[in-house]
């Protein structure tokens, strides 16, 4: 084979050529800043700002003027955090936080600052399948409970939290629920006009947008401290000049997403189960993490017993994988995710995702299954299944 195949689309997508196209007059021509008001530039530049946000809160099912611009999902998920935690800290009598062990770091790590500054932390243990029981996260409500965050899709297993349930069960008590949605917008059905949903993060490099652009959704009515303080853009809560090029990107991006996802899931779909169903035939005992049913149809994580994920990678030179979330990437400790799922030391070492793609097509499954036949013969062509982990990978 001479060509690669990237299926990592969980870690990053392509810009779509439509959204590409959109941003290009913005780097030169369309200059203006959306703050300099007082001529055509800077009005013009303003008017693609809104005609983003209209199209990110169409995708939503939200208000326009409850998303704000940011850079990214990690920046996103850091305001809406410090800035709900500490927004509500000084109206309720609470500083207790509830979040999941299977977040992104961005999460996980936001709520960790908030703990150095005397919030109380509790993390919900996920099932087997990687899901959180609504149940449990009521179970450890308390009486000083103010914010919840639990991610819509988990990026490493593909699963689908019942983030709607959740976020009931929280509106029903007074208490701030936040949604890390990156691995969900563009992938499933998201519907804000009907869920209580307070705020709700995205990264736009993950649905075919351009890298360094994200959104916060902010209910109305939430409030919020902001991080930067500046020159007051996106409404005081987000200083900083506005990356226009990119939100136009961002937007363009969402539009496509809401014309092309219904079809675009059915095919990953398919091509999903293709592809596990060939895993199946090649590799008996490998064995799927996460939700068999509840999960983004572009998402399959695998373990391979007695296979280390990093030897299967290096035996898969032309094709992009990943053992799991690219900010683990590099690193030999175990993912957190798969540990909290039950996975010992060992298989969870094992253990690939598989992220397909608007660009991934039947040939190149059917390539990466050829590829891995060639790597299983040769790994385990002379040993039996149950053999020791002390075969040869050369």
């Amino acid at each position: 084979m001479t060509r690669g195949v990237y299926l990592d689309h969980n870690a990053t997508t392509p810009v779509h050529p439509r959204a590409l196209e959109a941003m290009l007059p913005y780097f030169q021509a369309e200059f203006g800043n959306p703050s300099s008001t007082t001529h055509a530039w800077g009005l013009r530049a303003r008017k693609a700002v809104e005609d983003a946000r209209k199209s990110v809160a169409d995708l939503l099912g939200a208000r326009p003027n409850e998303i704000l611009f940011t850079s990214g999902a990690t920046e996103s998920n850091n305001l809406a955090l410090k800035g709900c935690a500490r927004a509500r800290a000084r109206t309720h009598p609470g500083r207790h936080l509830i979040t999941t062990e299977i977040e992104h770091d961005s999460v996980t790590q936001s709520l960790r600052s908030l703990e150095q500054d005397g919030f109380e932390l509790t993390f919900i243990r996920p099932d087997r399948n990687g899901c959180v029981r609504p149940e449990d996260v009521s179970g450890a409500f308390r009486g000083d409970t103010i914010l919840v965050s639990v991610g819509a899709v988990n990026g490493e297993l593909g699963t689908i939290q019942p983030f709607a349930d959740i976020a009931g069960l929280c509106a029903g008590k007074g208490i701030a629920f936040h949604t890390d949605a990156t691995q969900a917008v563009g992938k499933i059905v998201l519907d804000l006009s009907q869920t209580p949903i307070d705020l709700l993060s995205l990264s736009s490099h993950k649905l075919y947008g351009p890298k360094g652009v994200g959104a916060l959704f902010l209910r109305e009515g939430t409030s919020l401290e902001p991080l930067f303080h500046g020159g007051g853009q996106e409404c005081g809560l987000r200083s900083g000049t506005l990356n226009v090029a990119g939100i136009v990107g961002l937007g363009a991006a969402a539009r496509i997403r809401k014309e092309e996802m219904g079809d675009e899931s059915k095919r990953l779909g398919a091509l999903r189960a293709e592809l596990w169903a060939g895993i199946r035939r090649i590799c008996p005992d490998a064995t799927q993490n996460g939700d068999p049913d509840l999960r983004i149809p572009g998402t399959l994580n695998v373990a391979f017993p007695r296979l280390p994920s990093e030897r299967l990678l290096e035996s898969l030179p032309h094709f992009a994988l990943s053992a799991g979330s690219a900010c683990h990437s590099g690193t030999h400790a175990p993912s957190p995710v798969l540990s909290a799922i039950g996975l010992d030391e060992d298989l969870a070492a094992s253990c690939i995702r598989f992220g397909l793609g608007r660009s991934t097509t039947t040939e190149d499954v059917s390539s990466l299954l050829e590829a891995l036949a060639k790597v299983m013969r040769r790994v385990r062509g002379s040993a039996p299944a149950n053999a020791p982990a002390t075969m040869r990978y050369d």
